[in-house]
């Protein structure tokens, strides 16, 4: 094709203020290259309002009109999408929306960030986000808090830098995190875990059936929860007699953070491939038009796999996410969970927006762990965070579950 590697992403700032910044992405196809651009996206803290993703099954070409966050780092932005895309020189003479060309995505390290702190209210969120501003994923976390008033955290992160294992990165990190503690940090440590419990720390186990049923009540007994903890008016249509060759899905509903990565995600892990698709956001409200082929390149024209297809996809714009809160005989727990790709990948920032939710309700958190668990057929990781009543809960339930979700859905 001739193109440079650096022009497979270009970012163009807009000229009057309050206008998107636009998004260009030409390279090579792969199967669920949209959902891994999306979700990068989405770690970045920005919200696409507008998209056009065009493929010949080759080459994709790929336009987002993004907004939302003023301290974007552009430069590593441009990066992180350059590395989610295919090398521009394995472009010939391949399909690859094909899953047999992929090759398995290189498991990262895993490395235990201990840190041991003074505690104090919003604690934990200043700590996630200085492990976001430093690209260090969360796989697994448990916090505790002593009968002394001191916080021992433990997280299990990967790094996208790759460089964890380096004495300045080490540093990097305890640098930044002393200056968002301040003198409530006590000590630090960080190394790199073996592979048994790096497999621990990211493997799935299965929940307890109490739990389950409470993160996931609509599942079980086929009723909708609370309408402020859904998306409402998702309507989704099929039709294959508009294209001779695909099959046209036309969705319209409310937006919300990671609406489109939540479409693509579905797609990837149907083995979608989208040859056309046009997105447009205007007063909250939602039109995509996809034009999509199996992984065969054929169109859907078997019902039930339209209708699997057509379920799976409400399901996931109803509710991208389950939020509840309940009690524990004295204490009270919030759940929060999303479902988890099949490659593996997480939503991004869930654990950012727990903890800043709690902040602002002035909420503390005594216990939080993290973990993937499958529940049903798919797996899903599971956010349970102890609250801090104190000399008892100032906050109602419904408040907290309700402003959780809110953030979540970047509806505040």
């Amino acid at each position: 094709m001739g193109i440079l590697q650096d022009d497979v992403v270009i970012i163009l700032q807009p000229d009057k203020e309050g206008d998107p910044s636009v998004i260009t992405v030409n390279c090579p196809d792969k199967t669920g290259l949209g959902c891994d651009l999306c979700r990068i996206l989405l770690f970045f803290g920005l919200n696409i309002v507008k998209g056009d993703v065009s493929t010949d099954g080759k080459w994709c070409y790929l336009v987002f009109w993004v907004v939302g966050n003023p301290t974007t780092r552009w430069d590593l932005l441009k990066k992180r999408l350059i590395g989610a895309c295919p090398p521009c020189s394995l472009a010939s003479g391949f399909h690859y929306y094909r899953s047999e060309f992929q090759q398995p995505p290189k498991i990262p390290d895993v490395f235990l960030l201990k840190l041991c702190c003074n505690d104090r209210r919003g604690l934990l969120h200043d700590v996630t986000w200085v492990l976001c501003e430093l690209e260090l994923t969360i796989k697994k976390v448990k916090v505790s808090t002593t009968p002394d008033g001191k916080v021992v955290d433990l997280f299990f992160v990967t790094d996208a830098r790759e460089s964890l294992h380096m004495k300045n990165r080490q540093d990097e990190t305890n640098d930044n995190l002393k200056e968002a503690i301040g003198d409530d940090m006590i000590s630090c440590e960080i190394e790199l875990v073996g592979p048994k419990i790096a497999a621990c720390s990211q493997g799935s186990s299965f929940l307890p059936s109490v739990i389950t049923e409470d993160i996931f009540p609509m599942e079980m007994c086929e009723e909708l929860p609370s309408l402020s903890l859904t998306s409402s008016k998702v309507s989704i249509t099929m039709d294959n007699s508009l294209s001779p060759g695909h099959t046209l899905i036309q969705i319209v509903c409310r937006d919300h953070k990671g609406l489109l990565y939540d479409i693509m995600r579905t797609l990837k892990d149907y083995n979608i491939q989208i040859s056309y698709g046009r997105f447009t956001v205007k007063q909250r409200t939602c039109d995509i038009d996809l034009f999509i082929v199996q992984a065969d390149g054929k169109k859907i024209v078997d019902p039930s796999k339209q209708n699997g297809l057509s379920t799976r996809l409400q399901t996931e714009l109803i509710r991208p996410l389950r939020v509840t809160v309940v009690s524990r005989g004295p204490d009270t727990e919030l759940l929060v969970a999303n479902p988890v790709e099949i490659s593996g990948k997480g939503r991004p920032l869930v654990f950012y927006d727990i903890t800043l939710a709690l902040k602002t309700l002035n909420t503390g958190i005594f216990l939080a762990e993290i973990g993937r668990h499958m529940i049903g057929d798919r797996e899903w990781e599971v956010y349970r965070i102890l609250l801090d009543e104190g000399d008892g809960l100032s906050v109602p339930r419904s408040k907290i579950e309700e402003n959780v979700w809110k953030l979540l859905m970047g509806w505040d």
